[in-house]
């Protein structure tokens, strides 16, 4: 997902823009990540109606159709004839290590109004061995697949090979590291093929035609800038040959590509290696997290609808990635800021932007970001991914985005006269009486939308207006009763002109829209508008209603159209109208409690999105999952946070009996016709254990400094020739840990010498990563700690030695934190090869060659142990060598020491400890290990390690992350739980813990169900370790 710079020159007129947009955010990562560069573009789809053919678009492979299932025209997808927008967020299920919690993020999507979820998968994890490709446990797909088919969401597959994502090594696995071709071309092809192989037939047992819910799939990822040396560029044989391997594969679906800016690059018509459906990507706001109430001037994309009609006009407009959010990087401000940086108002301004330019694939980055575990982030990015998205690390739906993203999706998902719009560019001051405003019409034979925004789309500033629309009744001037309509600064709205609910024509409305259902004898419309904003709507051919909740409803007759005006306030106001049109008039935030709940459907609906979908209208707080009805039972499941009324104001049937998580509710009907019922909270009694009150065991985890250290049985570090692209060779032989297989984790390396007694100084150069440390030692001394700062990458310690002796064996061991392998997002730079461990060296008065190495890291290499965790889980620090970082090591004779003790000079302690935990059943309480930063024992990184699996990297000289949520499934809430930390310290008088607890993030009482635990295979001793 990162994209680096590339020369000016090569950008048309529009990226130049974007790009000077983001100096200074780009000042502030360029050490960090290379020349950081993130283009803010984006394509334009809908347009008009569906042709008599839906199938004749379909792109043929070997001159025949491959299936009929999905289509597109020019302004949607279909999926079995029925035209749908794809209202997509990004989830990566190998973030979220445990299989049976896929479904509480699917369920938390769909019921925000998502019909589906775009997810990469990671070459790294799945083929960490060449030739050895991996997809069982938690790195199947199998339980995604079933898990997104039950909450009914489609999904688009994107396989790579190269994803990028924040990813080590954009998803390519070490190994490749050894071979000179350059990665993203044709003579790298041959060695993506059993992934490509292995994947395709997973993903392809779960395409639609399979009865699975993968409908697209993206070849390759953001192939959009290249080395000036690479020619062609793009190169269309590459890509075609990518494309080729997934048909060969069993691949069936359309194509979609994601561009990293809007270069129109394989869009359908271009030629060999062309995609079905051209999407590109788009950030717009950067990742300047550090300011997050800045919005830089010209950078919201207004050419998106321009651009599309230019480039790719016979597809719907795509966009493959649009920000949800924003990365961290060690060092940076923390995704609270990421939060803000791109927060409701952020999705309020920008994402109609998009709506304006007729998208209809929408695709969010990220809607749920999970967790960095176990090594699989590249150096820019620490543990945690929460990426500042709808739904946070820990799972929880408390931020606002997440509730405004409902509103708007559920939206579309009622307004299927989007989807043949066509639109019409935004002019400051159309539709509207102030030039202040921009509109945008999105028109049909008879629905049409209008779209305003500021004309200084930053501003914080609120402008009063009036719209000035033409309708079924004439031209209007709204509101036409009295007062006027607000915008307030960075707000946007959409308002809606001859709007059908189901043969009721709503004349107009300048509240919006957030849901509306037709049910047997009534009509349910809920409208909803900004606190204290002054709002009309407009009914043809109803008589004045009854006002059966609220007050300050004003009513009038229009030329046959009943118009109701209203101040917008926290008290919401209910209008029974005489034909069952029944209509509810909230606020934004009381909106935000409300919930669409699909009801099963018969197969091949299920629980899929179309527009003949049965649903249920809820109002009831904290989160609503599913809904079914049985005769006259009503059944809910969801999660609340408080005692919470339960309100079912739209699909009860008659004399219903209400439901909740498997529970009667006693109920009653409000004065709006509502069934309404009480949940009632009950606290959940936890007894969560005191870590520092807890009995560790501790081991010395850098033994190798010692005098009787044999380190016989390690790798010999004596490859003369290496074949990294990335650096040439400075030393007799390679000490670049990937030429051995070791591509994670804490590197060591060892050089025996004969000592002369005329060697006075060392010099070594190490590369780890940004926020890497490394430490040597001469013998059992420590020459020199360093430990890191956020932006350096690679470090030379210059170290004066002691007095040798002539003719004595001494060992420098050198320990290095390998962060994880760069990306490769421009073709040609090789990035991901940048290698780890020791660059160069000089020991004064002596030839390189006079000293003989020793190389490890986790044991066996790519030929990795822990099959169960995978190939990036743990380093070399000699307690993961050894395997006492799983359950139940065999630690009884091993000293009690705790880690708030810590260690009482320079080095590396473990310590391990257990506890049970025993959570009630019924409640969802996820849990964070929360550091205690220090300013006294400054210098020292942490790695945490939960019943085997490492969650966590706590470098408290760097930060900033100090909470660390681990989900359930990794840590056993009913049962025993071993908890493994490495303390690496660098502070002369010792380091150790200021802190540390396990904290519970929230307290939700649940009908999600059972979590099964992922896998926690135990100890054992490891043959060969040493």
């Amino acid at each position: 997902m990162v994209l680096q710079a590339v020369p000016t020159g090569a950008l048309n007129p529009i990226v130049q823009s974007l790009k000077a947009s983001l100096d200074a955010s780009k000042m502030m990562l360029s050490r960090l990540i290379p020349a950081l560069f993130w283009a803010s573009l984006t394509l334009n789809g809908p347009a008009t109606a569906a042709p008599a053919s839906a199938n004749s678009a379909l792109k043929p492979y070997d001159e025949a159709p491959l299936q009929d299932l999905v289509t597109w025209d020019e302004h949607s997808i279909f999926v079995r004839g029925e035209r749908i927008m794809l209202f997509n967020g990004e989830f990566h299920p190998y973030r979220l290590p445990v299989t049976s919690l896929w479904l509480d993020i699917f369920q938390k999507l769909k019921s925000a109004g998502f019909s589906g979820v775009s997810f990469y998968t990671d070459w790294a994890l799945l083929e960490g061995k060449e030739g050895d490709f991996v997809n069982e446990g938690v790195f199947s797909l199998t339980e995604f697949f079933d898990a997104a088919s039950k909450a009914g969401i489609y999904l688009v597959a994107r396989p790579g090979p190269y994803i990028n994502a924040e990813s080590a090594g954009g998803g390519f696995p070490g190994w490749l590291t050894r071979y000179k071709a350059h990665e993203r071309t044709t003579d790298f092809l041959p060695y993506t093929e059993n992934y490509v192989r292995g994947i395709s037939q997973e993903i392809a047992a779960a395409q639609i035609t399979n009865g699975g819910p993968v409908i697209l799939l993206q070849p390759e990822n953001e192939y959009t800038f290249a080395e000036p040396f690479i020619q062609p560029f793009p190169d269309k044989s590459y890509f075609q040959a990518v494309e080729d391997m997934y048909r060969d594969n069993g691949i069936v679906v359309p194509f979609v590509s994601n561009d990293a800016y809007a270069a129109g690059y394989f869009a359908p018509g271009t030629g060999n290696g062309s995609v079905d459906i051209y999407g590109h990507d788009s950030y717009p706001l950067g990742f300047d997290c550090a300011n997050p109430y800045v919005w830089p001037d010209n950078a919201l994309p207004t050419y998106f609808l321009e651009t599309h009609r230019n480039q790719s006009p016979s597809t719907p407009y795509t966009i493959s990635e649009f920000q949800g959010g924003a990365f961290d990087p060690w060092g940076g401000p923390g995704f609270p800021k990421c939060t803000a940086l791109l927060g409701p108002e952020f999705e309020r301004v920008f994402y109609k932007n998009n709506y304006a330019a007729d998208i209809a694939i929408f695709n969010l980055y990220m809607v749920y970001g999970g967790s960095n575990w176990g090594n699989l982030g590249h150096p820019g990015d620490y543990t945690s991914y929460d990426y500042g998205s709808i739904i946070a690390e820990d799972r929880t739906v408390t931020r606002e985005k997440y509730s405004e993203l409902k509103l708007q999706a559920n939206f579309f998902r009622v307004t299927p006269s989007y989807l043949v719009s066509n639109a019409t560019y935004t002019v400051n001051g159309s539709y509207v009486n102030t030039p202040l405003i921009g509109t945008a019409r999105l028109e049909t034979n008879t629905t049409n939308l209008y779209i305003t925004r500021h004309a200084a789309y930053n501003t914080n500033d609120s402008t009063d207006y009036k719209l000035q629309v033409p309708s079924s009744a004439g031209d209007l001037t709204i509101p036409q009763l009295s007062g006027s309509l607000t915008l307030n600064g960075r707000d946007s709205k959409i308002h809606v002109v001859d709007y059908d609910l189901g043969g009721i024509n709503m004349l107009y409305s300048s509240a919006e829209v957030f849901t509306w259902k037709q049910y047997k004898n009534q009509t349910v419309l809920v409208l909803y508008g900004g606190p204290n904003e002054t709002h009309e709507a407009a009914f043809v051919g109803q008589t004045k209603p009854t006002l059966v909740e609220g007050t300050g409803v004003t009513f009038d007759i229009k030329d046959d159209a009943l118009v109701a005006n209203w101040a917008v306030t926290p008290k919401r106001k209910v209008l029974r109208f005489s034909s069952g049109l029944r209509v509810y008039l909230l606020d934004r935030y009381d909106v935000y409690n409300y919930w669409v709940l699909d009801l099963p459907a018969a197969s091949p609906a299920d629980n899929y999105t179309t527009p003949d979908l049965k649903s249920v209208i809820v109002n009831a707080g904290y989160l609503m999952r599913t809904a079914s009805v049985s005769g006259s039972t009503i059944s809910l499941t969801g999660d609340v946070n408080r005692t919470t009324t339960v309100e079912v104001i739209g699909g009860a049937p008659a004399n219903a009996t209400l439901v909740f998580n498997g529970q009667m509710l006693t109920t009653k009907t409000t004065k709006a016709g509502a069934l309404s019922g009480t949940v009632k909270y009950t606290k959940p009694q936890l007894n969560v254990p005191r870590l520092s009150n807890l009995t560790w065991k501790y081991i010395d985890s850098l033994p190798e400094v010692q005098a009787d250290y044999d380190d016989s049985l390690w790798p010999n570090a004596d490859h003369t020739y290496s074949n990294n692209t990335q650096q040439n060779l400075t030393t007799p032989t390679s000490l670049f840990a990937s030429d051995y297989g070791f591509n994670t984790g804490n590197l060591l390396t060892r050089g025996h010498f004969t000592a002369q007694g005329n060697e006075t100084t060392l010099s070594v150069g190490t590369q780890g990563g940004s926020a890497y440390a490394s430490s040597v030692y001469l013998n059992s001394t420590l020459l020199n700690g360093f430990p890191g700062i956020s932006v350096d990458s690679n470090y030379v310690q210059d170290m004066t030695l002691p007095t040798l002796q002539a003719g004595a064996q001494y060992t420098l061991t050198v320990l290095t934190d390998n962060m994880g392998l760069e990306e490769d997002f421009t073709v040609g730079s090789d990035t991901n090869k940048d290698p780890r461990g020791i660059l160069n060296y000089t020991l004064a008065g002596r030839d390189p060659s006079d000293i003989t190495w020793k190389i490890t890291g986790n044991l066996g290499g790519e030929s990795y142990e822990d099959r169960t965790r995978g190939p990036l889980n743990e380093g070399g620090l000699y307690a993961e060598r050894q395997g006492y970082h799983l359950p139940n090591p065999p630690s009884q004779d091993w000293k009690t020491a705790s880690p708030f003790d810590g260690i009482s000079a320079p080095g590396v302690g473990f310590y391990t400890t257990s506890f049970d935990l025993d959570v009630p059943a019924g409640y969802d309480i996820p849990m964070a290990f929360v550091f205690t930063n220090s300013t006294s024992s400054e210098n020292y990184r942490s790695q945490l390690y939960v019943n085997g699996w490492q969650f966590g990297k706590y470098v408290n000289n760097i930060g900033p992350q100090t909470s660390f949520p681990v989900p359930e499934g990794i840590l056993n809430y009913h049962g025993t739980n071993y908890i493994a930390l490495s303390l690496w310290g660098f502070d002369a008088s010792g380091n150790k813990l200021s802190g540390l607890e396990l904290q519970p993030t929230a307290e939700i009482q649940s009908g999600y169900g059972t979590v099964t635990n992922s896998p926690m295979p135990a100890y054992s001793q490891r043959p060969g370790a040493y």
